[in-house]
C-alpha cells in the first residue's frame, strides 16, 4: 500500500460506524446495566473467542448519544427510548431503531439500615425529591433532616425517576446528584438520614423501602416485578440503529439465551424469559 494512504486509511477506519468493524462488538450506556453487560460479556468471548465485546458505561443517555453518531454497536438503556431520539436514528440510518427488552429491573429506594422507616408511597417519594418534604418526622421517621441522593441527568434511572415518581417536576437544588448507582449506595450505607435510588442488583448493605399503595406495602421483590406488580417496575433495554445481523445478533441471542438470562439472576436483575 502506498505509505501516503496509510493515514488516510487509518482515519476512515476511525470514522467507520463501530458496526462495521467485524469481530467486534463495542456496548455503551446504562451504569445500570454495566456489569450485566460485562458478565455477558466475558461468558459470549469465551464461547466465541473470534468476536471480542466490549462493554463501557456513562449513563443511558450517553449510549443513545453514541448510537446515535455512530460510536457503539448497542446502547445500553434503563428507560425507553424517547421519540425524538427515534427519528434522529431513523432520519439519520434510514432505517427504525431496534429494540430489544433482556432483564427486567426494578427501581429500588434505599435508606440506612438503621432507618425505621419500611415504605413509603410515590407521593411521599416525590415531595420528597421536589422539596416539600424535608425531615423523616413527616413521613413517620425520626426527627431528623432527610439527605437525599439522585443520579446525573444523563442516567436512564434519573429519567425514569423524574417520569414515573416525579410526574415530570425538577428535582430540588438540595438533592445531591452522584456519579453512579454505587456511589449512591455507597453514600446512603454511611449516612444515616439518608434516602437514594437505584437498581435493584446494587441493594447491598443498604435497607430497601416498599412502595405503600393503598393498603399494601409492596417489596421491588422478583414476584413483584416480574408480575408488574411492583409500581416501579421497568424493563433494561438494547438499541441499536436496525435490526441486527451477524456478530451482532450473535451477541443478542445470547444474551436472550437460558444462559444469557441466569447471568441476568446471578447479577441480581430478573429475566425476561
Amino acid at each position: 500500500m502506498p505509505s501516503l494512504l496509510k493515514p488516510l486509511l487509518a482515519v476512515f477506519l476511525l470514522a467507520l460506524p463501530a458496526a462495521a468493524r467485524a469481530g467486534t462488538v463495542t456496548i455503551k450506556g446504562s451504569d445500570t446495566m454495566v456489569i450485566l453487560g460485562q458478565r455477558w460479556a466475558e461468558a459470549f468471548m469465551k464461547k466465541n473467542p473470534a468476536i471480542k465485546v466490549q462493554v463501557t458505561g456513562g449513563g443511558s443517555g450517553v449510549g443513545l448519544a453514541a448510537l446515535q453518531n455512530g460510536t457503539t454497536d448497542i446502547a445500553m438503556s434503563s428507560r425507553e427510548m424517547k421519540k425524538a431520539e427515534a427519528d434522529k436514528l431513523k432520519a439519520r440510518y434510514k432505517a427504525p431503531p431496534a429494540q430489544r427488552s433482556v432483564a427486567k429491573d426494578g427501581v429500588t429506594f434505599y435508606v440506612h439500615q438503621g432507618n425505621p422507616v419500611g415504605a413509603l408511597t410515590t407521593e411521599q417519594l416525590m415531595k420528597i425529591y421536589v422539596g416539600d418534604i424535608s425531615n423523616w418526622k413527616q413521613v413517620g421517621g425520626a426527627d431528623a433532616p432527610i439527605v437525599a441522593y439522585s443520579r446525573e441527568n444523563s442516567s436512564g434511572t434519573y429519567v425514569f425517576v423524574k417520569d414515573m415518581v416525579l410526574d415530570g417536576e425538577d428535582f430540588a437544588p438540595a438533592i445531591q446528584t452522584l456519579p453512579g448507582t454505587a456511589a449512591v449506595v455507597n453514600a446512603v450505607s454511611k449516612e444515616k438520614n439518608s434516602l437514594g435510588y437505584g437498581g435493584a442488583a446494587y441493594a447491598e448493605g443498604v435497607k430497601e423501602l416498599k412502595v405503600k399503595k393503598g393498603n399494601e406495602d409492596i417489596a421491588p421483590s422478583a414476584d413483584n416485578i416480574k408480575s408488574g406488580k411492583y409500581p416501579l417496575a421497568r424493563d433494561l433495554f438494547f438499541y441499536l440503529r436496525a435490526e441486527p445481523t451477524g456478530d451482532l445478533k450473535t451477541f443478542i441471542d445470547f444474551a436472550l439465551s437460558p444462559e444469557g438470562q441466569a447471568i441476568v439472576t446471578q447479577v441480581g436483575y430478573f429475566p425476561v424469559k
